[in-house]
């Protein structure tokens, strides 16, 4: 009998599937790591199980204790599913800007969900990143994973993601595309991907109102970059350890308003239901095009579920408040 002894036994192994009308104007083969085979949905399951593998194996994380992270949904999921599996308590630090599904689901799976501001500095307090380290701090037995700064989170890709992507092209994948947050899975996979070919390209798709793209650029961290932006689950004000730009070839930047419009093509016209992270890398990729030619092989990789975005990028009501839609 095939069977899984839990949950976590079906992470990983998710398919590529070519991206066809979207992808007509692109003359490579475009293929997505459809990550949404997770059973938390989103590629974040990957990192959490080996984050809390290694943080059981160093002493960090102790029998009965409490799991802490900011998240922006995903990989409070990821941890929940492992913590429940696995017997801890889970606590997810959250921004209000993140939908409210997000923090349905995450109640729904059995975590204490914090909400805080998202409209401040990362050193303020009452930033999710303060707030999740002062938990940790005031909470006994507990564990602050920082998904950011933890080597597990792009330790996670490499041993898995990466290795997939290049099996399942037979090793001719020539660019690996990928939207960059915590950095985890464009870094760890892009490492894998250029051990096996160093003249692979690694994109990362950012957002406007983050920092990577200038930073990557020119080594400045410019400050006048940062504002408040609606795209979820890519770009940051901060620069998380996780992000190797040493890995990665070039960013481009996509507007709120075409990742939100892009989201809602790729279901209508791919009958793919992704997340909003998904429509910002497809955009991306129109963005790049001149930068592949026939005989290459994209991949991209998409991230999470459309079910976390139901009350937004596929609420008609709400993209014509936004002006996204006329």
């Amino acid at each position: 009998m095939e069977y899984a002894e839990n949950i976590l036994g079906t992470i990983g192994n998710t398919p590529l599937v070519k991206i066809n009308k979207l992808a007509e104007e692109i003359p490579a083969l475009v293929l997505a790591k459809y990550e949404t085979f997770n059973p938390g949905n989103s590629t974040k399951d990957r990192m959490a199980v080996k984050m809390i593998e290694d943080a059981e194996a160093d002493g960090s994380l102790r029998p009965g204790g409490t799991i802490i992270e900011g998240t922006s949904g995903n990989t409070g999921m990821g941890l929940a599913l492992v913590a429940i599996v696995k017997g801890y308590k889970m606590i997810c630090v959250i921004s209000d800007k993140q939908s409210k599904e997000k923090m349905d689901i995450l109640r729904a799976v059995g975590s204490e969900v914090i909400v805080c501001p998202t409209d401040v500095a990362p050193e303020d307090p009452r930033s999710y990143y303060s707030t999740s380290a002062r938990l940790a701090k005031e909470i006994p037995n507990s564990w602050y994973v920082n998904q950011y700064d933890n080597p597990s989170n792009a330790k996670a890709h490499y041993e898995s993601t990466g290795p997939e992507i290049w099996k399942q092209t037979d090793g001719k994948v020539t660019h690996f595309v990928a939207g960059v947050g915590t950095g985890g899975t464009i870094s760890g996979v892009g490492k894998y991907l250029k051990e096996q070919n160093p003249n692979i390209k690694i994109w990362g798709i950012d957002t406007y109102g983050s920092v990577f793209k200038k930073y990557h650029e020119t080594g400045i961290f410019d400050e006048n970059e940062i504002y408040p932006y609606v795209t979820e689950g890519i770009g940051e004000d901060i620069l998380p350890k996780n992000v190797d730009f040493n890995v990665i070839d070039g960013f481009t930047k996509v507007t709120d308003k075409d990742a939100a419009i892009y989201t809602q093509l790729l279901a209508k016209k791919e009958g793919m239901f992704l997340g909003n992270s998904a429509g910002a890398a497809m955009k991306g990729l129109l963005q790049l095009k001149k930068n592949f030619t026939k005989e290459d092989v994209v991949v991209v990789l998409f991230h999470d579920h459309g079910s976390r975005y139901v009350g937004k990028m596929y609420n008609d009501d709400w993209m014509k408040k936004m002006g996204y839609l006329s």
